[in-house]
């Protein structure tokens, strides 16, 4: 993927969370790449959107990466190491 050539499906604050989603889309055969401000990992700042990271997929797989993350969010799928893996 490159800069441009992306589809934001979600923003979360700081790292932490953004490499969990990151874990979790690509667990479900999702590639992704983290876009945000440097400020978040030279300071580890997350306050008035300077560690706003961007969860970003291939276009063609935004819809499913929505999805999903709508299941985690509905309580259906969980975020955890342990997680249920769907078959792609």
């Amino acid at each position: 993927m490159t800069a441009g050539d992306e589809t934001c499906v979600r923003e979360v604050n700081g790292d932490a969370e953004a490499q969990q989603l990151r874990a979790f889309l690509e667990a479900h055969g999702i590639p992704c790449e983290l876009r945000g401000d440097c400020a978040r990992v030279v300071y580890g700042l997350t306050l008035d959107g300077l560690g706003v990271v961007r969860v970003c997929v291939p276009p063609d797989l935004g819809e499913r990466a929505r999805n999903l993350l709508a299941r985690v969010d509905a309580g259906e799928l969980t975020l955890a190491a342990e997680a249920d893996i769907e078959p792609s």
